[in-house]
């Protein structure tokens, strides 16, 4: 299933889709693939996985010390796209979620079509910008990857409009001004911020808006999937790991109980 066809089914039930986050590695290469594989029996429509990277973008504590982690472990970009593997074999679309210089020193042809053989839908990149990114936006045409690039509140409406017309798969909101995490009450830039995008959507195509930064439950994923296409969730899985980091089965026990959490959540709009 593609990025476009899991938002379409999500769609058509009416509710919107739940899309999960957690960085390859953490806390191990197989103990990531088991935690987003947990993530996908319990709920999650679309899966993102991080690259960790040792200079983080958006990451806020909870994600960088979890990042830390998989880097301490040794985590490879290699390691990466056999996270990729095991995930999308469950036929959810599965994305990375990238800063661009790991992109661009392997290079980004042989990145791209190493993303088509793990069977991965696309790229998540939040450090660059359409108009910054024409190689990559080449490579993933050629391929049909996702190309899923951010807006903000602070957006122009002239940017969103370039992105839109740039992204395919969806359009990735950042709810709030700063870095990733949980947080307790969403934030009120977000609704206005996915009107804007919707209004400005030049893509040419109906295409959905995700999303992503602060939901920590399923009260407030059912309040931010009232306007939004894609609920976006990444600090508090990373947490529940965190919290129960002495007790993989309790973690995982966790894990599929907030999913499940989020995944009626987003269906209670």
């Amino acid at each position: 299933m593609s990025t476009s066809e899991a938002f379409a089914k999500a769609k058509a039930e009416n509710r919107a889709a739940l899309v999960g986050y957690l960085p390859a590695g953490f806390p191990t290469v197989e103990g990531s693939i088991e935690a987003l594989t947990t993530m996908v029996e319990a709920g999650c429509d679309i899966i993102e996985i991080g690259l960790p990277y040792s200079d983080p973008v958006m990451d806020g504590p909870t994600i960088q010390d979890a990042v830390q982690q998989a880097l301490d472990g040794g985590v490879r970009v290699d390691d990466v796209f056999r996270a990729v593997e095991a995930v999308a074999a469950t036929g959810v679309p599965t994305l990375v979620m990238t800063s661009w210089n790991p992109i661009e020193r392997r290079g980004v042809d042989r990145f791209a079509q190493q993303l088509q053989d793990a069977g991965g839908a696309g790229l998540i990149t939040p450090d660059i910008t359409p108009d910054f990114a024409p190689e990559w936006i080449e490579a993933a045409d050629a391929r049909d990857l996702d190309k899923v690039f951010l807006v903000a509140p602070s957006s122009t409406d002239e940017r969103i409009a370039m992105t839109t017309a740039q992204c395919r798969g969806f359009v990735y909101a950042t709810a709030v001004m700063g870095v990733t995490g949980a947080r307790a009450k969403t934030s009120d830039l977000a609704a206005p911020l996915v009107a804007r995008t919707k209004m400005l959507n030049r893509s040419g195509a109906d295409l959905p808006v995700g999303v992503g930064l602060g939901v920590s439950n399923g009260a407030q994923a059912a309040e931010m999937a009232a306007y939004a296409d894609g609920v976006i969730v990444g600090s508090a899985f990373v947490r529940t790991l965190l919290d129960n980091r002495s007790d993989e089965q309790a973690a995982l026990k966790a894990l599929a109980s907030l999913t499940e959490d989020l995944a009626a959540g987003v269906r209670a709009r």
